[in-house]
């Protein structure tokens, strides 16, 4: 089974698992005892460490490991904020980072701390300047992503982190998606991963501390990786990160160059093969391996099943999904369609053939969905100047279907009105009418949701 979503998890690599199962007998013991078996462990850690600071791009003793990724982000944003307590309460993030960043940035609110979310433009890249300009004397820390979980749009890390620099303010940035194609440039002061994105076991993070960054690790001190993750950690799935991570980047640069071959025929491709698409992303600066796009009148949650009953793994950021009814904070803040979202993310070793199989296989689950749906077809006769369509608590994506089926029933200068109480209107109706150039009126509130405008130009 082709599996198209290594931005959740990629397949374990098989130096990981060497280095796991050699270390399962050499690395079971505690790195802090003098005993043979404790220095034995001890040297491992110690090279493990060596190796990941070399790949992240830092000293090694800047570097501890975290039982998680997301643990990382929590403790390297408490720790820094709490460094610099005495400069000021207020945290810049994008709109787009990962949920770790989010929901950190969401506990130091509610601590009373101020937080500044800059914008994206629609390809999900964060302007430098905007960034930039959100930056003040009592700004505490601030944090930029590498490149987006979702959409795998690569952020001007560099440039922000000049900005960050010349304000004196400290910059964190999560590399999780990035890490196994090469180092963060520019002078960050912290940095993240999750070894579990580059085919490192899971349970495994790293954080990255960069000398002269104040910092004040946050509950009760431990004497072990310098105190900033306190524990006894997995040492043989430390070992295995690191060896992973040293592994993936040898073969990065040629890999790297397959595998956006391959990315770039979807994304050419895709736009032939299926009606009313939308690839979503920047097109330019972006992650080798990833690409992203939404269909309309499709079920996001449908078209996974459908494309898994084919044999493919992917994932998705659609609000039509079992899991949310609201859309992807990537994809609102980006403001493009959100139903029928699917991300295929391309695992090292993919094959091309497994590639031109999924664009064989995708058109047909894109109809099936759509057929099961009701998706507009033939075009109807002008009858009213104005109609209403109430698509109350009907989830998407049924209100774009609704409003597809009756635009060509009012001529052109004519209107619809759809009412919806489900969020993911508010993205997928404006975006429709980009897509099949008719004019968004507006939106106001109705007597139960929202009443969306559409007038016809075409």
């Amino acid at each position: 089974m082709p599996y198209f979503d290594a931005a959740s998890a990629a397949p374990l690599h098989p130096t990981a698992r060497q280095a796991l199962l050699a270390s399962l007998d050499e690395g079971w013991a505690d790195p802090a005892r003098l005993y043979r078996e404790g220095r034995r462990a001890r040297l491992l850690l110690d090279a493990a460490r060596e190796s990941a600071a070399e790949s992240v791009g830092c000293r090694p003793d800047e570097l501890v490991f975290t039982p998680s990724g997301t643990q990382a982000v929590h403790w390297g944003m408490a720790g820094a904020l709490a460094g610099r307590r005495r400069t000021g309460r207020h945290l810049v993030v994008s709109e787009v980072e990962h949920s770790s960043v989010l929901h950190t940035a969401e506990s130091f609110e509610a601590e009373g701390g101020e937080v500044d979310r800059v914008g994206v433009e629609s390809t999900g890249r964060v302007p430098a300047q905007a960034f930039a300009a959100a930056l003040r004397a009592d700004t505490a820390l601030a944090c930029l992503q590498s490149a987006n979980h979702e959409v795998g749009t690569a952020q001007p890390v560099e440039e922000v982190a000049e900005a960050c620099r010349a304000a004196t303010v400290p910059l964190l940035v999560d590399a999780a998606q990035s890490l196994p194609w090469g180092p963060v440039p520019g002078p960050w002061s912290l940095l993240t991963g999750s070894a579990h994105k580059w085919g490192g076991p899971p349970g495994v993070g790293l954080l990255a501390v960069r000398k002269g960054t104040r910092f004040a690790p946050r509950g009760p001190a431990d004497e072990r990786e310098s105190g900033r993750a306190p524990g006894f950690g997995n040492l043989p799935a430390v070992v295995a990160a690191a060896a992973s991570l040293r592994a993936v980047r040898a073969e990065a640069e040629a890999e790297g160059v397959r595998l956006r071959e391959l990315v770039d025929r979807i994304r050419l491709r895709l736009p032939e093969l299926v009606d009313d698409m939308e690839v979503v992303g920047d097109p330019v600066h972006r992650l080798p391996h990833l690409v992203t796009f939404s269909c309309l009148y499709v079920d996001g949650e449908a078209l996974l099943h459908e494309l898994d009953r084919a044999g493919f793994a992917v994932s998705s950021g659609s609000s039509c999904t079992s899991s949310t009814l609201t859309p992807s904070h990537v994809l609102r803040a980006m403001g493009v369609l959100s139903e029928g979202n699917v991300r295929v993310s391309l695992p090292h070793g993919t094959p091309a053939t497994d590639v031109d199989h999924f664009l064989t296989v995708l058109p047909e689950a894109v109809r099936a969905v759509r057929a099961r749906l009701g998706a507009p077809g033939a075009e109807p006769p002008a009858v009213e100047e104005a109609l209403v369509v109430d698509a109350l608590g009907r989830r998407c994506p049924v209100p774009v279907i609704e409003l597809a089926k009756v635009i060509d029933r009012v001529p052109v200068g004519g209107t619809v009105m759809v009412l919806s109480d489900d969020e993911a209107a508010r993205l997928d109706i404006p975006a429709w009418c980009r897509m099949r150039e008719q004019e968004y009126v507006g939106e106001e509130p109705a007597v139960r949701g929202t009443a969306y405008q559409v007038r016809r130009l075409v």
